[in-house]
């Protein structure tokens, strides 16, 4: 008689159906693959966070390859041909607006007013734009870095693989270090390969959505990792306010050891990192993706912001060298930006530099090509700087194809090999006050106004007069207007430079208040930064990393640092 009971009570059949349901959900989690649909709405909906992200990876390492050659123009020279873009008449080169062109990464007018809200890589200016940050390395080298990103539970929205560990800093080969002990205790052959020369520990950036949530996994998967913070009361927090409001914003975690491979680690807020790109308030960040950088997992907001740090990187150097230059002279100049007022690079109390004096000229040296892949694209694109040299190769794209002729090995190669040799292809650019205006008024914001108040006090501008100069200079044309957060309401300004602009374009000593300048921006986070990295890696570890900078220093004073005699501090 309790059966039929059983079998007539609601509850019963509330039972079985949540059975069904939960049993019917499970089958279909672990379908055969010939039964998962290949239609992209429904893979989006069904898709894993791991699926997700190996997605975004297969999508990395498209960018790898060289883009597509747009339709061949019917100009042989396409270097002869005027830009139409109004605001650069002078020009002598072609900049398509077309999306059929691979090559153009910089379509006219992107940087006026740029969406840093953006969430999907078809929101990008092009649908190629920012190509050129993606550089080549060994298949097997960059696919045991990816391996390591696996190793995190907690999710990683962008990551970079940088330093020597990734890419040479060794011009030449005058000091061997393949005879130093390795600091991996059992890596994979393909990094053994890629540091035979000398094995170094690989440092990552990963980028996050939301600081204390990553803490908070990452303790709970890898408390090893962390230093005694680990052990105070609601460490994640903790961690995320040192984290976030001291220094320059990214927490690191030095000697970690995954996949038998030594590795330092920095996380950062997607946030910080943004703004830092656009606007260049501390260039901790924005210094290491001035150099190539290994993007292992990307993102289309920082891929933006990081070809504004590229391009305002490059005026900045240009502002500062003279009308011939090589391109050695100006990717020196772009790599020494951050190096300017970083106390790393300064002796204190006697202890010596914990930097090698030469470090600037050997990362040039043995990364030419890769550098020649960041900034070519982009000096095409402005109007008052061009290749002035012969051997200059006239094919669309074909610094991606030099920097990938010199894939294979991590930069330990001859010099001379290099198109351009030692010291690359010869630039010019174009003085005139006008266009140097211009740059000025592109700088990045926060870096401009302290140009702009360097000189109030030089020009000796009353106060109610450099205020108009400061409200002329925003880039908002009134109420509504969204800054750097861009795509909002109100309007924007073309950012062309006024008087005050050109004034200062033409200081003789704008090359010296330029460096002053950047020292004043990067002096105190980068002595914050390094303070912080006491607590955050352990004062046995942060004593360790820097006793291995310093005796990394000394070698490269008593080795080739007595060549010249010259330090490398931003020639």
């Amino acid at each position: 008689m309790a059966l039929p009971k059983l079998a007539a009570s609601p509850a019963y059949y509330s039972l079985v159906t949540a059975n069904s349901f939960v049993l019917g959900q499970t089958a279909w989690h672990y379908r055969p693959a010939r039964f998962r649909s290949t239609h992209p709405q429904q893979r989006t909906l069904t898709s894993t966070p791991a699926r997700q992200d190996q997605q975004l990876e297969n999508y990395n390492a498209r960018q790898d390859q060289p883009p597509p050659l747009p339709p061949p123009s019917r100009d042989t020279n396409p270097r002869t041909t005027s830009k139409t873009n109004s605001t650069s008449s002078t020009d002598t080169r072609p900049t398509s607006t077309s999306d059929d062109s691979s090559n153009t990464c910089l379509p006219p007018g992107w940087e006026d007013n740029p969406d840093y809200k953006i969430t999907d890589f078809s929101q990008l200016p092009h649908r190629n734009f920012g190509y050129n940050q993606h550089i080549k390395i060994n298949d097997d080298f960059k696919e045991s870095l990816r391996q390591i990103l696996w190793q995190f539970r907690a999710p990683i929205r962008y990551a970079f693989a940088y330093g020597s560990g990734v890419f040479s800093q060794k011009s030449g080969s005058s000091t061997n270090t393949s005879t130093d002990l390795s600091p991996h205790p059992n890596p994979p052959k393909a990094v053994q390969d890629w540091q035979a020369s000398g094995a170094k520990i690989i440092d990552f950036v990963f980028g996050v959505t939301h600081t204390q949530h990553w803490h908070s996994l990452n303790l709970t998967q890898h408390p090893s990792h962390y230093s005694g913070l680990r052990y105070l009361p609601y460490a994640s927090a903790a961690i995320s306010h040192i984290q976030d409001d001291f220094g320059a914003g990214i927490y690191y975690n030095p000697y970690i050891t995954v996949n038998g491979t030594m590795i330092k680690y920095g996380v950062v807020n997607l946030d910080t990192l943004a703004t830092d790109l656009s606007d260049w308030n501390t260039l901790y960040l924005a210094g290491r993706l001035q150099k190539p950088v290994k993007i292992l997992r990307d993102d289309a907001r920082i891929r933006l912001a990081n070809q504004v740090n590229l391009i305002s990187a490059l005026r900045t150097a240009l502002l500062m060298l003279p009308e011939r230059f090589t391109e050695r002279t100006l990717y020196e100049r772009i790599a020494g930006l951050s190096y300017l007022g970083d106390p790393r690079m300064t002796s204190f109390f006697g202890l010596g530099a914990s930097e090698d004096p030469r470090k600037i000229r050997n990362i040039v040296g043995a990364q030419l090509p890769g550098f020649r892949q960041l900034y070519v694209p982009l000096i095409e694109n402005l109007p008052n700087v061009c290749f002035d040299d012969r051997r200059m190769p006239r094919g669309v794209g074909w610094e991606k194809e030099d920097a990938v002729r010199h894939t294979g090995s991590s930069g330990t190669g001859s010099e001379s090999e290099v198109l351009g040799g030692v010291e690359g292809l010869d630039l010019r650019q174009d003085m005139d006050p006008v266009k140097r205006g211009n740059m000025v008024r592109r700088l990045p914001k926060t870096f401009r106004r302290k140009l702009y108040f360097a000189y109030k006090k030089e020009f000796g501008i009353p106060g109610s007069a450099f205020d108009e100069v400061l409200e002329a200079s925003e880039d908002e044309t009134g109420a509504g207007g969204v800054g750097t957060g861009g795509g909002g309401g109100g309007g924007f300004r073309r950012r062309e430079g006024g008087d005050f602009e050109r004034r200062i374009a033409g200081q003789e000593d704008l090359v010296e208040m330029m460096a002053k300048c950047v020292r004043s921006t990067v002096a105190w986070p980068s002595a914050t930064q390094s303070v912080k990295g006491i607590f955050t890696g352990g004062l046995g570890r942060s004593w360790k990393y820097y006793g291995e900078k310093r005796a990394k220093g000394k070698k490269g004073v008593s080795g080739e640092g007595g060549k010249d005699g010259k330090g490398e501090k931003g020639e």
